[in-house]
C-alpha cells in the first residue's frame, strides 16, 4: 500500500472501464474550465499527448464551453516538423482544436521544431506571465515517466529549474525532445494523470510504493490526481 504521505499527495481514482475513465476526465475538465473562467475570466489548461488523450479530446469538441476564454499550452513535445503527425501539437489540433473556437492565438505550441534548447528557451518566455495553470494533463509510460521527464534524467523538480527542459537521448524516438519541467507542471490548481493499458501495471505498482519515478516528481500544492483503469491496482483499494 503507499506510504501516508504519498497518499496525501497522489489521490487514485479508479474506473471499471476506459470509457468510463475518459467521461469523468472530460467531466474534470469541463468543470475546471468554468471555474476557472468564473472565478478569473481564463482558462490555461496543458495538454498530455498519447491515446486516452486523444480520444478524450475528439469527445470535448461537442462540449459547450466558452471557447474564447480557453489558452493552451503542452507539456511536452518531440522536435520534429510542425505537422508531423507525432507531434502532441498536430495530434491536438486534428483531433480537437481545429474544431472549436479557442482564439489561434492562444494556442501555444512547443517550437519545437527549432530544437531542443532554443524551443525549451522560447516556451520558457512563452511561460513567463502565467503563475499557475488551471489544468495540467498527465500520461505515464511503462517505465515512469510523464511528459518528457524520463528515468534517469533530471525531472527539473526543484524551485529554481526552468519551466522547459531540452530533452536528449529520450530512451524512445525521436532523441530529442522539449519537456515543461516537473516543477513547472506542479504549478498548477489541478494536475491529472490518466493512466490506461496493461503495460502501465508495474510502473503504477512502482509509483504507489514510493519508488522515485518521475511522474512521483510532480507535487503540486493541492496534491494530484491520478485515473486509473481498476485493473492496475489489482486487488488494493485506493
Amino acid at each position: 500500500m503507499p506510504s501516508s504521505s504519498n497518499a496525501e499527495i497522489f489521490r487514485w481514482h479508479r474506473y471499471s472501464t476506459i470509457s468510463e475513465l475518459e467521461a469523468a476526465a472530460v467531466q474534470a475538465i469541463q468543470q475546471a474550465a468554468q471555474q476557472a473562467i468564473s472565478h478569473r475570466g481564463q482558462f490555461h489548461i496543458v495538454l498530455a499527448g498519447g491515446t486516452t488523450p486523444r480520444r478524450i479530446y475528439q469527445a470535448m469538441r461537442s462540449a459547450d464551453a466558452d471557447w474564447s476564454a480557453w489558452h493552451i499550452y503542452f507539456g511536452d513535445e518531440r522536435c520534429l516538423p510542425v505537422d508531423h503527425t507525432e507531434r502532441n501539437s498536430r495530434m491536438a489540433a486534428l483531433t480537437w482544436l481545429d474544431h472549436v473556437a479557442i482564439p489561434r492565438g492562444q494556442i501555444h505550441p512547443i517550437p519545437a521544431e527549432k530544437g531542443p534548447e532554443a524551443a525549451a528557451a522560447d516556451y520558457t518566455r512563452t511561460l513567463s506571465g502565467i503563475e499557475q495553470f488551471d489544468l495540467v494533463l498527465l500520461g505515464l509510460g511503462e517505465d515512469g515517466h510523464t511528459a518528457s521527464l524520463f528515468p534517469g534524467q533530471d525531472p527539473g523538480n526543484t524551485p529554481d529549474a526552468p519551466a522547459a527542459l531540452a530533452v536528449h537521448d529520450a530512451p524512445k524516438p525521436p532523441a530529442e525532445r522539449v519537456s515543461l519541467s516537473a516543477n513547472r507542471l506542479g504549478a498548477a490548481r489541478k494536475v491529472i494523470f490518466l493512466v490506461t493499458g496493461e503495460s502501465k501495471r508495474q510502473a503504477v505498482t512502482d509509483w504507489r510504493n514510493g519508488e522515485n519515478i518521475p511522474a512521483a516528481a510532480i507535487t503540486p500544492a493541492g496534491g494530484a490526481d491520478i485515473y486509473l483503469e481498476a485493473g492496475l491496482l489489482g486487488g488494493s483499494e485506493p
